[in-house]
């Protein structure tokens, strides 16, 4: 090597986690081979070399390596035999990959190095120093630490996640001090992924700050006694053998043997035939394409190569936090099981996940900058951290942050009290310094904002939530926007939305995960009128409480990830549920207007027709009674009255549910029809009119929240206040929509899907003649009349139209014929007649009803277009009542489903489909079918093409409906007016 030739050294084992974790598990079709971390491994080298040949952005490399740890012990493990002791084995299906990883590299025509007895780090110092002394350049691709104290003339660190550089200004921005003070900073902060002691207490802000007053660790352990603050003091004098040990673990080694000599490692173009044999043998075809163009050999003209997968491949040891299960080993002869089986593979990460016992007595109560600095350093090791928050009350929107907590490995787990107070004390009349005397210190909110900031929107952290959506806006008020981001409670959903099962929430996924009951909220604060508030409970207690979540989450995360990937669910989670939650979370932000006044004259109007039909009602009764008392209204109807059909419950009351009166109205009764008209009105005024000022925040605006795993089709639902059932079939329903109102110099837009779910109908049972309709753009209830009565289009008798427009709708969800006779207030022979009749004109429906019960029976769930799953593990259940509507359930929901997963992903595209077309719209409400924008005046045209737009292509490319769908958008003052 000579002046001015440039080496690039990529750390190779970092390469290989940070692969293995950036993508979900993958495995070769062919076999079931584990590959996930083959393919990552090669898109980002390629990446590496692509960008290397742009001189733009720097130098092109002459001489190129990738180095290994091996895993076999080092010199350290002598010094102290403690180093990496925490570290375990790696995941059973990254195993087989390290052999494969090593196996890319020769084919890329790089030079593959490891040695025994030591690191990939050590290796990287021997060729730096040796490069430097040669007067070339070195760039070192990799963003650990421990390589920064390399940083120097001619050095530099190229974070490639990031695409950032670091030379020695950037190491001291980052750390505090230049590259050449990294090993004593390390050596005073430690290093918990490889067990590195250092100082207790000793975070690198404050480590940076002792150097810069002392100069060296030497000087500074020297001169301990002259430290002011007595902890530190004391820590640096009892703990200072410990400093300089520390030291000698973290200083790499330049004077490393090589096996390879550097002039050897000299650079050139890969041999197109071998790169492409061995990525066609991987089944990697996208990049295999790439590759192809690139290099200009043809693909189709080269043979895969045959490369045999050997047992348990040399690789390094693992931080913990990315380990798994040892891989399990044949007693007879020693080879590894292969290929995994998608089963083998969850139940690997499930014993990895329950491998550190949970220890609440082991997590860490963070009292200051310089502790919280310290734990999260070891989120910049593992790049993963699970992140919860506890907040005064359970709104996102309203609650008071009064703590966070975190995890970064299964057992290594924190909480940071923020706003915590005495038991019975108030915030008002107690000062800081009596607060801090009592319970003790806690960290500045806007202090630990300015820590916690940067991390969470680190993009090489992973953070992992449960429900996260609640954290994610709870965050985003205090200016902090989240990013990238699990959340397990999507991830079961996604697995399993089966309305059997228990939920999705953290306390049930890890009892049946994990067999761990956490400590639940009630234990923690008490209920009724003894509970407490979270900020007067004890900290240590609320530590247990709060830092078992983080825990528990991080561990339901390792279990369940892998299966997205294994079951066929990843495309599901990662374009359906996980990006939707940031599109809701600023939709809740954001509320919408609402009129106080409106909805107060409306509750005037509600009370005096209320009045006048319980007068009515009076009469009709020839007494006065409450309406409201089913007991009153039973005896009334069937004991005074003697109306049909009276059933009395287990109670000995007589039943008054909604359907017996809605039967007995249906047969002609006044005063029954009279109840179920004062009901509705009842529940209008104390639901909407009554109750929705109090959820108007100061700006007059009500902020719903949506549940995004609460259905078995992946409907939203929405809840304080649930926005989406207000009635509009009603006069008095669609009145209250008119107190949403836009803001000063907008307007409201209602963009909503034109009979979407008869649309995917006509898609999914291929029904000719509804397809038709679609594509011609006809009235599909006139169309249907026309089909199944024999009438003309032109001049059809509404009520005709009608009742074909309640089959069309009832077919989907599995309507009886009793269930249309009331409907349509018709005999239930001619109701009978109707379905009959329906099922002949449009046999496609019957065959798809029947292809999709028998379907459910035999695998247990449907599928949506877009490959969710609704599971129906009841649809074969002795009772017929539970069997049948599980079959009916089970009709509807690839229909519904698919509806709802159109919805979705409109949403999702929907904001940069505006921001594209430089508007300023902004997305309120979702209501079923319909979106709500609030959008400026003068930008209504120019809004209404774009949202229509996404909204009708929000299928494409992934699925190709054989109808069109159609949208109507309309702007307007209010809501109701926007229809």
């Amino acid at each position: 090597m000579k002046k001015g030739d440039h080496l690039f050294l990529v750390d190779g084992s970092a390469y290989i986690f940070r692969a293995y974790h950036a993508l979900p598990p993958l495995t070769r079709k062919s076999d079931g081979l584990p590959v996930g971390a083959v393919s990552g491994f090669c898109n980002m080298l390629w990446k590496l070399i692509e960008e290397s040949r742009d001189t733009s952005v720097g130098v092109a490399p002459t001489h190129f390596a990738v180095i290994f740890d091996h895993s076999s012990t080092t010199f350290r493990n002598e010094l102290y035999d403690q180093y990496k002791a925490n570290r375990t084995a790696p995941p059973e299906d990254l195993v087989p990959q390290f052999a494969l990883i090593r196996e890319a590299v020769r084919a890329f025509d790089l030079a593959c190095i490891e040695k025994e007895g030591y690191e990939a780090d050590d290796l990287i110092a021997t060729y730096t120093r040796q490069a430097v002394a040669a007067g070339g350049d070195v760039t070192i691709v990799s963003s650990d630490k421990d390589l920064m104290q390399l940083v120097g003339p001619g050095v530099i660190l190229y974070d490639q996640m990031k695409d950032k550089r670091l030379g020695a200004e950037e190491v001291k921005e980052k750390f505090g001090v230049y590259p050449e003070k990294m090993i004593d900073l390390q050596a005073l902060v430690g290093d918990t992924s490889d067990n590195v002691p250092g100082v207790p207490g000793i975070g690198p802000k404050t480590a940076a700050q002792l150097l810069d007053e002392y100069g060296d660790l030497d000087t500074l352990l020297e001169r301990a006694e002259e430290i002011k603050q007595a902890k530190r003091r004391q820590n640096l004098i009892e703990f200072a053998e410990q400093a300089r040990l520390s030291r000698k673990l973290v200083t790499l080694d330049c004077e490393t043997p090589l096996d390879t000599p550097l002039d050897e490692l000299f650079i050139h173009e890969p041999d197109g035939e071998k790169l492409i044999s061995f990525l066609k043998a991987m089944e990697f075809t996208t990049l295999t394409r790439r590759v192809s163009a690139t290099l200009g050999t043809d693909a189709s003209e080269v043979e895969k190569a045959d490369i045999a997968v050997e047992g348990p491949a040399r690789g390094p040891d693992l931080d913990p936090a990315e380990a798994g299960p040892a891989l399990v080993q044949d007693a007879a002869d020693g080879e590894a099981r292969l290929p995994l089986t998608p089963k083998a593979l969850a139940e690997a990460r499930r014993a990895n996940a329950g491998a550190v016992p949970i220890d609440r007595s082991a997590y860490l109560t963070i009292r200051d900058a310089e502790a919280l600095e310290a734990f999260l350093t070891d989120a910049r090791e593992t790049g993963l951290l699970a992140f919860d928050t506890e907040t005064a009350t359970l709104s996102a929107m309203n609650g008071e942050l009064v703590g966070v907590s975190f995890a970064t490995r299964p057992g290594r787990a924190a909480y940071l009290p923020l706003a915590h107070l005495p038991a019975g004390g108030e915030a008002d009349l107690l000062s800081e310094k009596s607060v801090e005397e009592e319970i003790g210190p806690q960290l500045a909110l806007d202090t630990a904002l300015a820590i916690l900031k940067p991390l969470l929107e680190d993009p090489a952290i992973l953070k992992i939530g449960q429900n996260f959506k609640y954290d994610y806006l709870v965050m985003l008020r205090h200016g902090v926007t989240i990013a990238p981001f699990d959340d397990t409670m999507l991830i079961s959903y996604a697995l399993d939305a089966s309305a059997s099962l228990s939920g999705h929430g953290m306390d049930e996924l890890s009892e049946r995960f994990l067999g761990h009951k956490p400590i639940s909220f009630k234990e923690l604060c008490g209920s009724g009128r003894t509970a407490k508030p979270i900020a007067s409970c004890e900290i240590e207690k609320v530590t247990e409480y709060a830092a078992e979540d983080a825990d528990v989450t991080l561990r339901l995360w390792q279990v369940l990830k892998p299966r997205l990937a294994a079951e066929g669910l990843a495309s599901v989670y990662e374009r359906l549920e996980r990006p939707l939650l940031p599109v809701l979370a600023r939709m809740e932000h954001r509320g919408i207007r609402t009129d106080r006044q409106i909805l107060s004259r409306l509750s005037g109007r509600f009370a005096q027709k209320q009045a006048g039909l319980e007068a009515e009602i009076a009469e009709m009764a020839g007494e006065e009674f409450n309406p409201g008392s089913p007991k009153q209204l039973g005896e009334i109807l069937f004991g005074k009255l003697g109306l049909p059909g009276g059933k009395k419950t287990k109670s000995g009351q007589w039943s008054t549910d909604v359907k017996v009166l809605e039967e007995l109205a249906a047969e002609g009764h006044e005063l029954p029809s009279r109840i179920v008209e004062w009901r509705q009105l009842t529940k209008l005024k104390g639901t909407y009119t009554d109750t929705l000022p109090n959820h108007m925040d100061s700006a007059g605006r009500i902020h719903t929240s949506y549940s995004m795993a609460s259905t078995t089709t992946g409907r939203l639902s929405s809840s304080e206040p649930n926005l989406q059932n207000i009635p509009v079939r009603t006069e008095e329903g669609r009145a209250i929509r008119t107190a949403f109102v836009a803001s000063e110099g907008t307007k409201l837009v209602s963009a909503d899907y034109s009979q979407i779910e008869l649309r995917i109908l006509a898609h999914i049972a291929d029904i000719p003649q509804l397809k038709q309709a679609f594509q011609e753009g006809l009235d599909i209830h006139a169309m249907t009349a026309s089909e199944m009565f024999g009438v003309p289009v032109e001049g059809m008798d509404p009520m005709v139209r009608r009742r074909a427009k309640a089959i069309n709708f009832g077919i989907i969800y599995g309507i009886s014929a009793f269930g249309l006779a009331n409907q349509l207030a018709i005999p239930r022979e001619e109701a009978s007649l109707y379905i009959k009749r329906y099922f002949e004109r449009f046999p496609g429906i019957r065959d798809y009803m029947d292809e999709t019960k028998a379907f459910a029976k035999q695998h247990g769930y449907v599928e949506t277009l877009f490959g969710r799953r609704a599971h129906y593990p009841d649809i074969k259940a002795s009772n017929p009542s539970l069997r049948a509507f599980n079959e009916r359930a089970a009709i509807n929901a690839p229909i519904q489903g698919t509806a709802a997963d159109i919805i979705r992903r409109a949403m999702i595209r929907m904001e940069p489909a505006l921001a594209e077309a430089g508007l300023a719209a902004k997305m309120l409400l979702q209501v079923h079918d319909e979106l709500i924008f609030e959008v400026p005046e003068d930008e209504v045209e120019a809004t209404l093409p774009v949202v229509r737009k996404a909204m009708e292509e929000a299928a494409l490319p992934r699925v190709i409906l054989s109808v069109p769908l159609e949208v109507e958008a309309k702007a307007a003052e209010n809501w109701e007016a926007a229809h």
